[in-house]
């Protein structure tokens, strides 16, 4: 795994800006955009796409405009062209967000989701946003394994952890996991560990070797999937030791 110095806001710049290149590339392929999502369910691929781009489009409004607080979601379905346009209007949207990203800096302040408040938190979700939606769309139509680079991945966990207790979604049920039970991840082709603890406001969590209620191991990129709920426990790809029932628990209440 390269050293986590290159994890600064270029890096996070070029591997978002590949991430939106390699979605728009993955969609312009697809056949049958109708095609259902079975990890995001209610969503068809083109319907994925859409929403990919409209985050897109949200965080350059917030970056562009120095947002102190949260600007309202773009209304996508009067905005993205018919299918055969839509893996142009994805790509097209990369251009200015990653102009605005570069041009703001790391450290500009901005309404953000997650703690941080800055331009350089956007970079960063706007990278793991893209890559696990690339993910979505690859593992519809049929790749068992979406190709993630291991820094991103390892990352990706990271990122995740650390937003989760600020999502939408999770951040009411994570009280109700099981306190003082754990997690631990443990990638098998790079350099990553990381141990989870269920508290009684939420969870602790962080990055090393750790005993757990139960242990998770396999690719880094399968962890990352995982994490996200993509992925299920009793997945191929991964290897379960300990409780297995607190990973479903974990899956239905960090969901996002």
């Amino acid at each position: 795994m390269r050293v986590a110095e290159v994890l600064d806001h270029a890096w996070f710049c070029e591997a978002g800006e590949a991430e939106i290149a390699a979605l728009a590339e993955f969609v312009a392929e697809v056949t049958d955009l109708s095609a259902p999502v079975p990890t995001t369910p209610d969503w068809t691929v083109a319907e994925l796409a859409a929403h990919a781009g409209a985050v897109h489009r949200w965080a350059t409004a917030i970056v562009v405009s120095e947002a102190e607080s949260r600007l309202p979601f773009p209304e996508v379905e009067s905005d993205w062209p018919s299918a055969g346009g839509l893996a142009d209007w994805l790509a097209a949207g990369g251009k200015p967000l990653l102009a605005a990203l570069r041009w703001a800096g790391p450290v500009t302040p901005v309404w953000t989701w997650g703690p941080g408040r800055t331009s350089g938190w956007w970079a960063r979700r706007i990278l793991h946003e893209t890559t696990v939606h690339r993910a979505d769309a690859e593992l519809a139509l049929g790749v068992a394994e979406p190709e993630i680079d291991s820094v991103v991945a390892a990352d990706g966990i990271d990122e995740f952890l650390f937003n989760l207790p600020s999502a939408r979604r999770p951040y009411k049920h994570l009280a109700s996991l099981p306190t003082g039970e754990s997690m631990h991840l443990h990638a098998t082709d790079s350099d990553g560990e990381w141990l989870v603890r269920f508290t009684e406001g939420g969870i602790a969590w962080e990055r090393g070797h750790g005993r757990a209620s139960v242990a998770v191991r396999g690719p880094v990129a399968s962890l990352l999937l995982f994490t996200y709920g993509r992925l299920g426990p009793a997945d191929p790809l991964l290897s379960v030791f300990g409780e297995a029932e607190l990973l479903d628990a974990w899956q239905q209440k960090t969901a996002l």
